[in-house]
């Protein structure tokens, strides 16, 4: 579809000062930290980039093209948008190829990354594996789609190391029916980090929950948020040098903002290059610190799925429930270019 502008209201820093934040939450910026300062100016507002989609996720920035990707797994498409053509179908369809089968909830793409010679990774709900684009060709392999001989249920989120490594989750979100589905054949809902020789290991199965992953700029922490209404968290695991967790601590706890009715629950996230957390759960896009710290808070007013920087760092992108909406940010000094 062709972009559709409009500009949502947004709150200045003056009029939340020592107010908590409210169950109704207007689209804008709310500072909580005066560390936001270097972040996102308080007065910043939301622009909407497009809108129709039945559920918008996974966004990624592709510096080569000056272009932003982003799914919509219900309708198994992947938009592209750019300032000179908005939005437009990439790829359709992104994820399963064929009939969609009954009791298939998520056919298409959903988590999107891009790997060290600028593929487009996938973690394809429908296909239920990791999947490899081309992005000149479109052509795709399929990095994994077992563990021990099992499909996986619907990978949802991904994230790719330095060394090639990814570390995805799996949760049930492409069922219809969760874990009650006859698809599924994998005991747990589990974390995952898959080698370039195409070994996977089980990260860790005891979630219930899994979603959106992220790594710290120097790669000895892995977040991973819990879109869990029980436990609405982000985690910060501790990797070893073998990639595999030797610590887990929470990170985030957004138990209070769940209870409040604001909307959402922790699902995607991305890291500054200063190493901010930008992670999305009740209310919008929480602004947290390397250490935790709640810096501030980007809402639309709706449910937002996911988030990336692009644009050099002078954007973040937001996918959020129909529609695609981006914030200006304040880039690192002397940082320039897409």
């Amino acid at each position: 579809m062709i972009a559709r502008r409009a500009v949502l209201a947004g709150l200045t820093a003056s009029a939340v000062a020592g107010r908590a934040i409210a169950a109704s939450i207007a689209a804008g910026v709310t500072r909580l930290d005066p560390a936001l300062d270097a972040v996102i100016d308080a007065n910043a507002q939301v622009e909407v980039l497009g809108r129709g989609y039945r559920w918008a996720e996974g966004p990624v920035w592709v510096p080569e093209q000056n272009a932003l990707l982003f799914g919509d797994p219900q309708n198994n498409v992947v938009h592209r948008w750019t300032r000179a053509d908005g939005v437009r179908p990439f790829l359709s369809p992104s994820g399963m190829q064929g009939p969609i089968p009954a009791g298939v909830r998520e056919a298409g793409a959903n988590g999107l990354v891009l790997d060290g010679r600028g593929a487009l990774v996938i973690a394809d709900s429908g296909t239920r594996a990791i999947v490899r684009v081309d992005l000149r060709t479109k052509r795709r392999t399929i990095l994994a789609d077992r563990f021990e001989g099992k499909r996986f249920n619907s990978p949802n989120d991904l994230v790719l190391a330095r060394s090639g490594v990814i570390y995805f989750s799996d949760p049930p979100y492409g069922f219809e029916g969760g874990d009650a589905s006859p698809l599924r054949e994998q005991a747990v809902n589990g974390l995952y980090r898959l080698t370039p020789d195409g070994k996977v290991t089980l990260v860790d199965g005891e979630l219930r929950r899994p979603n959106g992953v992220a790594l710290s700029r120097d790669e000895r922490t892995l977040y991973v948020a819990l879109s869990d209404e029980r436990r609405p968290e982000v985690l910060a695991y501790t990797l070893g040098a073998d990639g595999m967790p030797n610590g887990r601590r929470l990170f985030c706890d957004m138990r209070a903002d769940h209870a409040r009715g604001l909307p959402g629950l922790p699902d995607g996230m991305d890291v500054d290059a200063d190493g901010r957390v930008f992670a999305t759960g009740p209310g919008g896009v929480h602004v947290l610190a390397a250490d935790g710290r709640r810096l501030g808070l980007i809402a639309t007013g709706k449910a937002v799925a996911n988030c990336c920087v692009g644009e050099g760092g002078r954007s973040l992108f937001l996918t959020s429930h129909d529609m695609l909406a981006r914030v200006s940010l304040k880039p690192r000094r002397g940082q320039s270019g897409a």
